[in-house]
């Protein structure tokens, strides 16, 4: 009996030690948004005498903040924001189908060489830094739209096709371990049947990846939407085209010490990914743990 309650002890002692950290690291990630929500409902005066306490939040001062970010000419908030839309959007649509044919084939011919090379390839760009090949990535578009007579620089197709071989990798990692736990057997009697390739990858496969195809659509869909460092190459900051947090960093360079103005600009940025979040959450832990079982 005593040695049962000195581990019943130990292990209450650990849990309560886990719960406390675990208290101490939300608190440390969730600080930041907390200070970008609260001086939101704040006027300028209020942030600068008391940035962390309640005073002075107020909502209808929200809304004076929103209507002020929304209507200025330096931030242009709803062509930002429609830029940011298109770009994930499409970005989300091709990665979801291009990324589950791709992982169809090779998870199906992963015995060959060819198909373990090509994995392997996908594989080893997820570990290479964005930071090594980003000054590459910049003059190799530049010369392929020469060659093309096209504009890659400063455009939405340049940057949805580099979102494309960035978010591949993790996309095809994730929907190949998916689709090498579906029984053959479904794709056998739908030949048998006379069903061809591409209908039984739409008719059979597609269907079957819905829930890990969302949950890879709504990683992606939170980093390409809050990514800053590839717009930035991309378009440039002063470029016509810009995305949401590219926009946000030419605003507060505007208005240096309007926090009132630069913090409800950072929460229209970061708000439309939250409620995504979310909404989405259950779905989020329902395709990786299918995704686990099945992988």
């Amino acid at each position: 009996m005593g040695e049962g309650r000195q581990v019943g002890k130990g292990v209450r002692i650990r849990g309560a030690i886990c719960t406390v950290i675990g208290i101490v690291i939300a608190i440390y990630v969730l600080f930041p948004f907390y200070l970008v929500v609260l001086n939101a409902f704040k006027a300028q005066t209020s942030i600068v005498e008391s940035p962390v306490s309640l005073a002075g939040a107020k909502f209808t001062q929200l809304l004076t903040n929103l209507s002020s970010v929304v209507n200025n000419s330096n931030f242009n908030f709803w062509y930002a924001f429609a830029t940011s839309a298109v770009v994930t959007i499409v970005s989300l649509v091709l990665l979801a189908l291009l990324g589950s044919m791709a992982a169809w084939v090779i998870s199906r011919n992963h015995k060959t060489k060819w198909a373990t090379a090509i994995y392997m390839v996908f594989i080893a760009s997820m570990i290479i830094p964005f930071q090594v090949v980003m000054l590459p990535l910049i003059s190799t578009f530049r010369d392929v739209g020469k060659f093309l007579g096209i504009s890659m620089l400063q455009s939405i197709p340049g940057i949805v096709f580099a979102y494309l071989g960035f978010g591949g990798a993790m996309t095809v990692f994730i929907l190949t371990g998916f689709i090498k736990g579906i029984p053959y057997d479904l794709e056998e009697a739908a030949a048998i049947d006379g069903c061809s390739p591409e209908g039984t990858f739409f008719r059979i496969i597609l269907p079957l990846l819905t829930p890990v195809i969302t949950t890879v659509t709504i990683l992606n869909g939170m980093w390409i939407w809050n990514d800053y460092l590839l717009p930035s190459l991309m378009l440039g900051q002063n470029g016509k085209v810009k995305t949401l947090p590219v926009a946000v960093q030419a605003f507060v360079g505007s208005y240096v010490k309007q926090w009132d103005l630069i913090l409800t600009a950072a929460l229209l940025a970061i708000l439309p990914m939250i409620i995504l979040f979310l909404i989405a959450q259950k779905q989020i832990m329902k395709g990786m743990i299918e995704g686990a079982v099945k992988g």
